[in-house]
């Protein structure tokens, strides 16, 4: 039953989630506005993702820290 319904679950969003190059979006292509200021400053704005790889990686990397430091105490 568990089967059958992420299977579902998977199908029915198939079409709303986009992979692209910054994270998992609702859109297919990213919307960012670029462009330079008055000083010649180059700016990127972009629209946000549902989930940032970023983000992602700074919290695996942050959990990773932590345990090695809980194994370090561990050990001391």
């Amino acid at each position: 039953m568990k089967t059958i319904l992420i299977l579902l679950t998977g199908l029915l969003l198939q079409g709303c989630l986009y992979f692209n190059d910054r994270g998992v979006s609702g859109r297919y292509y990213n919307d960012c506005k670029e462009y330079y200021d008055g000083m010649g400053i180059y700016h990127k704005e972009c629209d946000e993702n549902l989930v940032e790889y970023k983000t992602v990686t700074d919290g695996v990397s942050k959990g990773v820290d932590k345990s090695v430091n809980a194994t370090k105490s561990l050990f001391e």
